[in-house]
């Protein structure tokens, strides 16, 4: 009889819960159709999960222990218990197999409290997430010593048989209807988005990292056509939206933000929760038990699914939406994989292109963008003022050289001007052959990308790369990681195919290969700085690192670095939105930098210069990594 009600307990729990998916999927099937190979998501799966979720769970053991113990030991528990509903399976060796699951989910439902209950992250949502505890121990304790028992024979009494039997049941009730809005709902949505990824390539068995935007459809906006970018919470992909409901709301995308720290309005936790809030009518979000934003309270906008997503009275405020600095930091650090970047830019897409609702500075230099091919509206033609003593050769239409150096914006600013320099005077002094576009080098279109005018973006693209395409040259070298990424990863989309290299990465070249030889090496403290869009986007740490220990410098690590680093608050268009916090971004980052010990903090991107060296005093002095070489590879007299 209790082998009995257990088996039917079971069974009516996970068909309920099935119902409830069901439920579930319609809302996801209401946003755009996205193209998704199912079959290869599904085959993917396995490898999915156990290497690329797992590689993020594991950046803390404690957490992958739990995460294995007690999902490991439920998922085998279901199994065995489906099992054990047919009678003539019914043997002491699967009641003993299932005993051993249901022990091992204890263990880890006993770690799973412990966290919660002693070390209580505060990153961790509240809620029904604090029930996750209570249920995971109570089924896995109520149904172990039911296991136990038919495993030798049966000998409880019935009533405390049944009464075992119920309250497993009203754990397993908790963790699988939490498919529908409770803690486990991620077990489900997590596993589907894995599947229906908007990203496939991103993980192990893709082509690797794939951080490059999706052209935007530009067609569209007609009247009678989808609208350009994500105005309501179904303008997103029905896969994006699966996404969003994947979250479980651990809360490390939370502390991975430099904005939320620099108590900027925007926790990324708290913007995908706007958005699961938005698929329901009339839901303002009051349910949600985790930080929201600084400085928004709860219920403070309407939401729904045909509801504005951002307004002052929205789901989401505009100070919110414009605070982030797009340094994938939270997509980094996210176990469910979900793309909080992607769908920022979607909604600046809107913002911008239906609604012409840019923050006011930032507006005023997308209109000088598209007047003048540059953000600060300068004459193209003054960008090599700075080099005219160094009579830069310029590559013309039909030319041919080995470099074709990439100078971008930072050749109009004085302070990059003498990064540019040094980059140039090694070049020489290692007999590269190299060539500049000089006035035809248009903006990369980065800015304006990430303000979500893509429409500029995708002008000066195609500008670029026809005049690219007109000339011959074997590499692209630039010092700006943000041209970097363009030319490398969205450029492609527009027939744009070429070897990009980071300046970094050359130097290195030059200097392994004797071609700068190391003459006065550094012989001092130098931590180094991470770019965003250098490390997270495009994964190269190592070139950076090993140009300064190859020219004699003293390495030293920051607290946050690699993939992991914390952002200088210069991307995404940040400084052009004039969206005030408790502190600057870069303050923090130079706090990193203070902490480490080290007189000098080399940095590898024009943007992060500017940015830190905008840092009152006393701080690190400030060098781009070329200018270090410049001087570990002085001729000898």
């Amino acid at each position: 009889m209790i082998a009995a009600a257990l088996s039917t307990v079971t069974l009516a729990v996970l068909l309920v819960g099935l119902g409830l998916a069901l439920v579930q999927a319609r809302r996801w099937r209401a946003g755009r159709a996205a193209a998704v190979d199912l079959w290869a998501g599904l085959a993917a799966l396995p490898g999915r999960y156990l290497v690329d979720v797992h590689a993020v769970v594991g950046r803390k053991p404690f957490n992958a222990r739990f995460h294995a113990l007690s999902a490991g030991g439920f998922l085998a528990a279901l199994a065995l218990l489906v099992l054990l509903a047919l009678p003539p399976l019914r043997h002491p060796i699967l009641w003993g197999l299932l005993a051993v699951a249901l022990a091992t989910m204890l263990a880890g439902g006993l770690m799973v409290g412990y966290r919660r209950r002693v070390l209580r992250p505060p990153e961790l949502s509240g809620g029904r997430f604090s029930r996750l505890p209570l249920a995971l121990t109570g089924f896995a304790a109520a149904f172990l010593l039911v296991a136990a028992d038919q495993s030798a024979g049966g000998v409880l009494p019935v009533p405390v048989g049944l009464a075992l039997v119920a309250l497993g049941g009203w754990g397993l009730a908790e963790l699988v209807f939490g498919v529908w809005k409770g803690p486990l709902k991620h077990a489900v949505h997590g596993a589907l988005h894995l599947v229906a990824h908007p990203r496939p390539a991103r993980f192990h068995d893709g082509a690797g990292r794939d951080s490059g935007l999706r052209p935007l459809e530009l067609a569209a906006g007609d009247a009678d056509s989808a609208p350009l970018g994500a105005g309501r919470v179904l303008d997103f992909a029905w896969n994006r939206l699966l996404g969003f409901d994947a979250c479980v709301q651990c809360g490390r995308c939370e502390s991975a933000c430099p904005a939320f720290a620099a108590g900027l309005p925007l926790n990324p936790k708290a913007l995908i929760q706007d958005l699961v809030a938005s698929l329901d009518e009339g839901d303002d979000g009051r349910a949600y038990a985790g930080h929201r934003h600084p400085g928004h309270p709860a219920g403070a906008g309407a939401s729904g699914p045909s509801l504005p997503l951002v307004g002052p009275r929205a789901a989401i405020h505009p100070d919110t939406l414009w605070s982030c600095t797009t340094c994938r930091a939270c997509v980094q650090e996210c176990p469910m994989m979900i793309e909080h970047v992607d769908a920022v830019i979607d909604l600046r897409r809107y913002q911008t292109l239906e609604l012409g609702a840019t923050p006011v500075k930032a507006a005023a230099v997308l209109e000088e963008l598209r007047a003048t091919d540059n953000p600060g509206g300068r004459d193209l033609a003054r960008r090599l003022d700075w080099a005219v003593d160094l009579r830069l050769p310029v590559l013309a239409d039909g030319g041919a050289c080995d470099v074709l150096l990439w100078l971008g914006d930072g050749a109009y600013d004085l302070r990059n001007q003498r990064s540019l320099r040094a980059l140039v005077l090694l070049l020489r002094r290692a007999g590269v052959d190299f060539a500049v576009l000089g006035a035809d080098e248009l903006d990369c279109g980065d800015v304006a990308r990430r303000l979500g005018d893509e429409a500029t973006f995708q002008d000066l693209a195609r500008r670029n790369v026809a005049l690219l395409n007109g000339r011959t040259f074997q590499r692209i070298v630039t010092a700006d990681p943000h041209a970097f990424h363009c030319l490398r990863n969205e450029y492609p989309a527009f027939g744009g195919r070429w070897t990009v290299l980071h300046h970094t990465a050359l130097l290195l070249e030059l200097v392994r290969s004797g071609a700068l030889p190391v003459t006065a090496p550094l012989a001092r403290a130098v931590a180094y700085h991470d770019p965003c869009y250098l490390g997270r986007y495009n994964g190269e740490t190592e070139a950076p690192r090993a140009l300064l220990d190859a020219i004699g410098a003293e390495r030293r690590e920051m607290a946050r670095s690699g993939l992991r680093s914390r952002c200088c608050g210069g991307g995404g268009g940040a400084p052009l939105t004039d969206v005030v916090g408790e502190r600057r971004i870069p303050d923090q980052r130079m706090d990193d930098a203070r902490a480490s010990g080290a007189p000098t903090l080399a940095v590898a991107c024009p943007t992060c210069t500017l940015m830190l060296e905008g840092v009152v005093e006393p701080r690190p002095a400030v060098a781009e990594i070329a200018e270090l070489v410049l001087a570990a590879t002085e001729p000898t007299p």
